[in-house]
């Protein structure tokens, strides 16, 4: 019987929280409920009754991304009811530490961990189950001095915290502090201790403000410092770092994302570690993205930009995007970075001078079919030709209006280029009309219609490009300051 037989029939009565269809959730226990009634009164198979109930639930508007989608095992006395693989887990886990028998807590927290790994319904249920008070107290038990089952403490508590921030409360943030300072030396536990930070601090302002005030900025940079040949710990700790300087929590009007990258730049000698860190991976792109991804976050003040050319940065940049021209990722952040610190007119033409324009120009040119690095490349030329009618010279004669172009001939749908390339022809000929004409010879004029055409984003700069390159553009006007009459 399908599930639309079974609703005219009175069958299917699932409880169903929230009135919204958008906002509808339901328990684990419903959903196991409406399983193993599909086995036993409808006689299907395990997989056929986890398909029908998703099916049934979900054509009621219901939200089952915090569902484990599991069917009950069946015994010869026939099904029973569900237990789940990371209840299980759980339990064993919750009664090794009760007799504290170090053996058994690690084989069971190893099992654990790989359950709350493979699905974030997984995670939920398990946190809903009370997992995080039993890993505190496992925490505890391998903090007297065994630093395996530590190990596996953090990578349990880093698995369960993935999406789940609120679950740390003030003793586990003080505990994870204390982990990170006692442990420095030692890699592996100081990559899973930061993995705990990030984890418990994406998406929740709270715990970033606690954090900092605990003393996690210095344990970060000094993770950088301290295990500057390891990869998987600077690219943690790199990652740290940026999710500091986010503004993404909704439930708070607004955070301290602007302090957070003071503080690692005024206090912890922040640019200084990542681009000393930089020379250390020559080879390693992977690594070389993270330091310009997290360079580009801490570039937030006239003078930081300044410092990352004064430190050496501008100099590593561009040799990077000279030298690693074929790693996509590393071009796009490299990029990134330097549209950040071109904030500073001095730095803009220190750029410049440095063959930056060449560089970028050369990156959009070969990555053409990458609409992200067309954005990024078009957005750093736009932040350099800024009233700098001097650079905006450099750019046209080395090419990077035609590229602007080709990438907006290119990526017509993405509203990201399109609009990047209109701000940057438009800064172009905003102080050098004698770039309009050739840049209308090229096509300049259809492909910034078309993008205003295509694209709302693209109204107001698409407006304004064409108007400073002398086309005739409408202009509506929204307002006169007069009173008028109001009525319908």
């Amino acid at each position: 019987m399908s599930s639309s037989s079974r609703a005219a029939a009175g069958q299917l009565r699932p409880h169903v929280e929230g009135r919204e269809m958008a906002s509808k959730r339901i328990t684990q226990e419903t959903f196991d409920a409406a399983v193993l009634e599909n086995i036993e009164e409808f006689e299907m198979g395990s997989e056929e009754a986890v398909k029908e109930a998703v099916e049934q639930f979900e054509s009621q508007g219901v939200d089952l991304s915090n569902i484990v989608k599991m069917a009950p095992r069946v015994s010869a006395d026939g099904p029973q009811e569900p237990t789940h693989d990371i209840l299980q887990a759980l339990d064993n886990l919750q009664e090794s530490v009760a007799h504290s028998g170090p053996q058994e807590v690690s084989a069971h927290l190893a099992r654990f961990c790989e359950q709350c790994k493979q699905q974030k319904a997984c995670r939920f249920l398990a946190a809903q189950k009370g997992a995080y008070p039993i890993l505190l107290a496992t925490w505890k038990l391998a903090a007297v001095g065994d630093q395996g089952l530590l190990l596996q403490a953090l990578n349990a508590l880093s698995a369960l915290t993935d999406g789940q921030p609120d679950l740390l409360d003030a003793q586990g943030l003080q505990l994870l502090v204390a982990t990170l300072a006692q442990n420095a030396d030692v890699a592996d536990l100081t990559c899973s201790g930061i993995r705990c930070v990030r984890h418990a601090c994406l998406k929740h302002e709270q715990n970033r403000q606690s954090l900092v005030k605990a003393g996690v900025l210095p344990l970060l940079t000094g993770a950088i410092v301290r295990h500057s040949h390891c990869a998987d710990v600077v690219k943690e700790a790199c990652w740290a770092l940026r999710i500091m300087t986010f503004d993404d929590d909704i439930r708070v009007p607004f955070g301290h994302a602007h302090d957070h990258a003071k503080m690692i730049v005024q206090e912890n000698g922040g640019l200084k570690v990542l681009i000393e860190a930089a020379k250390a991976f020559p080879d390693n792109p992977s690594v070389l993205s993270e330091l310009c991804s997290t360079l580009s976050r801490l570039a937030v003040r006239n003078e930081f930009c300044q410092m990352v050319v004064d430190l050496g940065g501008l100099s590593v940049l561009v040799a990077l995007l000279a030298d690693r021209s074929n790693h996509q990722d590393l071009v796009k952040q490299v990029l990134s970075a330097l549209r950040a610190i071109a904030g500073n007119d001095d730095v803009k033409d220190a750029i410049v001078r440095a063959g930056g324009t060449e560089s970028i120009v050369a990156a959009m040119t070969q990555h053409l079919a990458s609409p992200q690095v067309c954005e990024q490349s078009c957005a750093a030329l736009c932040v350099l030709a800024l009233r700098k009618p001097e650079n905006s010279r450099v750019i046209v004669e080395g090419g990077g209006a035609l590229a602007a172009l080709e990438a907006m001939k290119a990526h017509p749908q993405e509203a990201g280029v399109q609009k990047q390339a209109c701000m940057l022809i438009r800064n172009l000929v905003a102080r050098s009309q004698a770039f309009s004409q050739p840049l209308l010879d090229l096509g300049a004029e259809a492909l910034i219609s078309q993008a205003r055409a295509t694209h709302r984003d693209c109204e107001d700069v698409a407006k304004a490009a064409l108007r400073d390159l002398g086309c005739h553009v409408e202009l509506r006007e929204l307002w006169t300051g007069q009173k008028g009459n109001l009525a319908p």
